[in-house]
């Protein structure tokens, strides 16, 4: 959520910003500049008339001593209209906060100066791009007809047992699974990250706070009896242990990481680019998480890259890095730089993860601050990323290491799945 000390700042500038994201900001920030300016002059006139009370209920107290009942009994009749205004005015005030919470929580994240102009993923820009380009066979199988070849992925059973877009792991399919979680669980622990194991569902405040709500309701499994939702990533719990908590900068910055399941609806989704294991409802990922220190965020957004980066190279896989451009950020990152592997047998790249900065405007909705030398408390930066999420690398490593012997295993993937090939 956009505070309000950078939207008076410089409202045009705001406006300016949020247009490259493609939204129209001129009404939403005005109209909070406006409720703004009432509530200041609304508790401008509490604060003149709660003195005034004051004032009178010593008057009161001097007429009673003096025997001046009545006299006395005037100056109630006056203290009690002021009291019934008061009341009006506290109205006022909470129905101008009320309403400038629901505007800033309707407006997306202004994006960094640093994000460039687009409409869509046509327009990001390619920052990077490294690893081994396999050469395949003109014949060669995408990752779908691989699966079942060896009996490693049931997408039919799937069907079968919940619905489209839930795939059964099998065997040596399910082993590699746990391989890539535990190699990047342990990547991230000798990066400095903590690990948490954290919940699946969260309740309605913990998606407010990190911004699936109200943005993203539709994409969210929801369990109605319990106002519960299914996580759509390990980021919303994880990031939301520090919901209105207060951290001591000497204790800056916290780094998590946390494997997850994660749950999407993705409505609307079909095609060729939903096939296999290219979008699914239900998969898993492992996710880092930094709480930092406002001028140190954008290092740490560097440091997070640099990590994802060298997971893909011991994968041995091809990827590159794309700054994404204002139409194709989401609604709370203030930067976002996607990383995709190529898949040879699809012959298209596939997005593995997104790592984002989105400076305070988590923060402030979390109610997360640190206390700083001047001993005052200031908005936290968060940042966070996949590191890395499973389906596409694992369709990419089906696919580019396939030969006429089978599946071969990343040497780095070795020590976890036992195995060094799938045949």
């Amino acid at each position: 959520m956009l505070t309000l000390a950078l939207i008076k700042e410089n409202p045009e500038d705001v406006i300016a910003r949020l247009a490259v994201k493609h939204f129209d900001g001129r009404g939403p920030i005005t109209r909070v500049i406006e409720l703004d300016k009432e509530r200041r002059e609304a508790q401008t006139k509490r604060d003149s008339q709660a003195a005034q009370l004051n004032k009178l209920a010593a008057e009161i107290g001097a007429l009673m001593k003096q025997g001046k009942k009545d006299e006395a009994e005037q100056i109630k009749a006056s203290v009690a209209a002021l009291k019934e205004d008061n009341k009006a005015i506290d109205e006022r005030v909470k129905n101008a906060e009320n309403e400038i919470t629901e505007i800033l929580l309707s407006v997306p994240n202004v994006p960094s100066p640093m994000v460039p102009n687009g409409n869509g993923a046509e327009d990001n820009v390619v920052e990077k791009t490294g690893g081994p380009m396999p050469n395949l066979p003109e014949d060669a199988l995408p990752h779908w007809e691989l699966a079942k070849k060896y009996n490693i992925i049931d997408f039919d059973l799937g069907v079968k047992i919940t619905g489209a877009g839930f795939p059964v792991y099998i065997g040596k399919g399910a082993r590699l699974q746990r391989a890539l979680i535990q190699f990047f669980l342990d990547e991230a622990g000798k990066a400095g990250y903590t690990e948490i194991e954290p919940p699946y569902v969260v309740n309605e405040a913990s998606g407010y706070g990190t911004g699936q709500l109200p943005d993203k309701e539709g994409q969210m499994y929801h369990c109605n009896l319990d106002n519960l939702y299914l996580i759509p990533t390990a980021e919303v719990p994880v990031t939301n242990i520090y919901r209105d908590v207060i951290l001591e900068q000497k204790d800056l910055p916290k780094m998590n990481c946390a494997y997850s399941a994660c749950f999407r609806r993705e409505a609307g989704s079909y095609g060729k680019d939903v096939r296999g294991l290219n979008r699914l409802h239900q998969f898993d990922k492992v996710e880092i998480v930094r709480i930092e220190k406002p001028e140190n965020s954008y290092a740490a957004l560097e440091m997070m890259k640099d990590h994802v980066q060298g997971l893909l190279e011991k994968l041995e896989l091809p990827w590159h890095i794309l700054r994404l451009c204002g139409g194709d950020m989401s609604f709370t990152s203030a930067i976002t730089f996607d990383f995709e592997v190529f898949s040879a047998a699809q012959k298209r790249w596939l997005e593995v993860s997104s790592v984002s900065n989105f400076e305070s405007y988590q923060a402030n909705r979390l109610k997360c601050r640190y206390r700083g030398d001047d001993k005052k408390t200031h908005l936290c930066h968060t940042l966070n990323g996949s590191a890395l999420a499973l389906p596409r690398i694992m369709a990419a490593l089906l696919e580019n290491n396939q030969t006429p012997e089978g599946i071969r295993i990343p040497k780095v993937l070795q020590r976890y799945t036992g195995f060094d090939i799938i045949d």
